[in-house]
């Protein structure tokens, strides 16, 4: 097999990378290790930044979007019983968009389908070969059948636990990471949200989050320590320790039901740098990962193949390579921008569970004061967290 680019990973930025490349006649190939059916039973966060949105109408995907999406203008951000709404909008312009991410890999498998894009599905056994020439190979096996793809670039979007990552040479790779001790228990419920934008909120019991998938389907977080079995939590004691969390109006207000889903994550930052070496780039998850707390994961993959498909795309178009030669740094610096709000974000919310935990409180009683009564700080806020520029 022979093409363009091979892009390994069938999640949605792999395969955004491949609709925009088809978009811009670009030939590609979509790897990916698990069925169809697999990828779209994940369950994912789904707040879209406005760069994001306008990314998936580039790529001629943007119908459902459009008719199914919930726009917010704000947020509201609450610390032990007290309340500060940042009006996105206001301040900066832009909203955000809910909008599972399910139902964007969904509308991405449609519209490669349409256009008779190649994903081949349940491949195993991917080895990289040959990155540091102009004619890299992918190998891997297809229906028990070894098969290898012949291309002029190979793009990793295969997550943290991929191959491509894997391939980059230690010596040139330096990763950087940090774990908190603690995770988020999540919900998925068929009961209509408790309120009409994202509540943050602080408590002594620990961080809780309520938002939602639709206007009839909510999501909710709790946080609790890593050590924390899913079976131990009936759905009855995750809506009481929920509403304990949380302002005694909204939790009179909160409906519940039964849980349609529910796992705990844990929150972690990661990145690696480079993201490119030689023919190997790398994308999304298999570069970065951010806690789930500043909404970033899925944005920040999607900011990896803007800025990578604009640079297939001149090369293609006049082999100008200096899009493809300045990739990593491009997208490194927004990746750390969003890496700092993250992890800021993480730091100001939850319980820390150590035994600097009296200091650490009172600096995060500071940071909300000061997000409080400072517009500047929810100027910053807002243009951190709707997404900053490319």
């Amino acid at each position: 097999m022979k093409t363009q680019v091979g892009i390994i990973g069938g999640g949605p930025s792999g395969l955004l990378l491949s609709q925009l490349l088809y978009v811009n006649g670009i030939d590609s190939v979509v790897l990916e290790k698990h069925s169809k059916q697999h990828v779209l039973s994940r369950i994912r966060a789904g707040l879209l930044e406005q760069g994001t949105t306008q990314m998936l109408d580039e790529a001629g995907v943007a119908a459902g979007l459009s008719k199914n999406g919930l726009e917010h203008e704000g947020v509201d951000l609450v610390f032990e019983g007290r309340s500060c709404r940042v009006d996105f909008f206001g301040l900066t312009g832009k909203k955000m968009t809910i909008y599972g991410q399910t139902e964007v890999t969904r509308d991405l498998y449609e519209a490669r389908e349409k256009s008779a894009g190649c994903v081949l599905h349940e491949v195993s056994d991917i080895s990289l070969s040959a990155l540091d020439t102009e004619k890299p190979e992918i190998g891997f096996y297809h229906h028990d059948q070894a098969k290898s793809l012949q291309c002029d670039f190979v793009v990793g979007c295969d997550g943290y636990h991929g191959v491509s990552r894997m391939a980059m040479p230690e010596a040139i790779k330096r990763e950087y990471q940090s774990s908190f001790p603690f995770g988020w228990l999540g919900v998925l419920s068929e009961t209509p949200p408790v309120s009409p934008e994202l509540v943050y909120a602080y408590h002594q019991r620990g961080f809780a989050l309520c938002s939602m998938r639709s206007t009839t389907r909510s999501r909710y977080y709790i946080q609790v320590p890593l050590d924390e079995q899913i079976d131990d939590w009936s759905d009855d004691r995750f809506w009481e320790e929920l509403k304990k969390r949380l302002p005694p109006g909204l939790a009179r207000e909160l409906i519940t039901g039964p849980s349609i889903e529910k796992s705990i994550a844990p929150l972690r930052s990661f990145v690696c740098e480079p993201m490119r070496w030689k023919s190997l780039f790398l994308a999304g998850d298999a570069a970065h990962i951010v806690p789930t707390t500043g909404a970033k994961g899925l944005n920040l993959a999607v900011s990896d193949v803007r800025y990578l498909s604009r640079a297939l795309s001149k090369y293609y178009q006049s082999r100008d390579s200096r899009g493809l030669d300045n990739y990593s740094r491009q997208a490194l610096a927004r990746v750390w921008k969003s890496s700092r709000f993250s992890w800021s974000l993480t730091q100001l919310l939850h319980q820390p569970y150590d035994r600097d935990s009296a200091f650490s409180s009172r600096i995060r009683r500071a940071e909300f004061e000061y997000l409080l009564t400072s517009e500047v700080a929810r100027l910053s806020f807002a243009e951190n967290y709707v997404g900053l520029p490319y």
